[in-house]
């Protein structure tokens, strides 16, 4: 009698669910995925515009006709736009891929010093870096100009990359800085206690683990390298002119070549789109590891 009274005290009572509740959590999902495809219709408008024009003659791509798919399909406009665009896609690539490696080699340096090697003063420093993020790009032109012309680094590549690095390298130093925090400091420990220094705990220790926090930086950096016109436009010559500036030169003098200007902008969107396609995975772990965390 005992052990009967104890099994219905220990037994769970159920409790009926609203009976509401399924039908809201439905509708609550289906409003969910409405919104979704509302925003990515909306996000893809502009590249279905794109598309449709660039495969349309020169004669029937006008604004007024952007939403009509082309009459006459054609690749005319294609292998004009690359013919004019692809010496400014290899100068893009010539300053995003040197540029955004640097960036992250230098940046993962000053995150590990700041995070796991501190010295005196060390947040006062970090401070002092945070700071070079909220300095605009026009407030730095004229100095820049004068910096480069007296170092030799203007009308060209070099100088372009040298400058897109530095103004990088506060970007590049918050966001090592935030991931190195989550290694364990224990981690860091076993590496001196068995005579490891500075550089050697850098490169054997903490790099091997850092893919994520790599990814996020340099898909940060080649994209602002990539998409930058304000330091191209200023400091480099017709022959290193990137992507972005041989782009705005593509119109012409009486008729605007709508479809031209359309199959060279998305020309000119296709390496980035590759690298977030190719480092998007470790882009997301870098994100969810903690390196834009802080």
């Amino acid at each position: 009698m005992t052990t009967t009274v104890e099994t219905l005290q220990r037994k769970p009572v159920r409790q009926n669910a609203p009976s509401g509740a399924p039908v809201r959590a439905t509708v609550a999902r289906v409003v969910k995925f409405a919104l979704l495809l509302f925003f990515v219709l909306v996000f893809l408008i502009p590249v279905y515009v794109l598309l449709a024009t660039s495969f349309k003659p020169l004669a029937e791509a006008d604004p007024s006709t952007a939403w009509m798919l082309p009459a006459n399909w054609t690749f005319e406009a294609w292998k004009v736009a690359w013919e004019q665009l692809s010496p400014a896609l290899w100068n893009s690539v010539k300053v995003a891929v040197p540029g955004s490696l640097i960036s992250a080699l230098l940046g993962s340096m000053n995150g590990f010093v700041l995070s796991k090697w501190r010295f005196p003063y060390a947040d006062l420093v970090f401070t002092a870096f945070l700071f070079g993020m909220f300095i605009p790009y026009q407030a730095v032109m004229i100095p820049l100009v004068q910096l480069m012309g007296s170092i030799n680094l203007i009308g060209g590549i070099p100088g372009l990359v040298f400058a897109h690095v530095v103004y990088g390298i506060p970007i590049c130093t918050l966001i090592f800085r935030n991931y190195f925090v989550t290694i364990p400091d224990e981690l860091i420990e076993a590496a001196r206690v068995d005579g490891a220094g500075m550089l050697r705990t850098f490169f054997s220790v903490v790099l091997p683990n850092s893919a994520p926090a790599f990814a996020v930086v340099i898909i940060w950096q080649f994209t602002s390298m990539w998409n930058d016109f304000l330091f191209a436009v200023f400091l480099t010559g017709p022959d290193s002119w990137p992507t972005t500036v041989r782009l705005n030169n593509i119109a012409g003098s009486m008729v605007v070549p709508y479809s031209q200007q359309m199959a060279a902008a998305i020309l000119a969107s296709i390496p980035t789109l590759l690298v977030y396609i190719l480092l998007g995975r470790f882009f997301m772990r870098g994100l969810m590891a903690g390196a834009l965390k802080g």
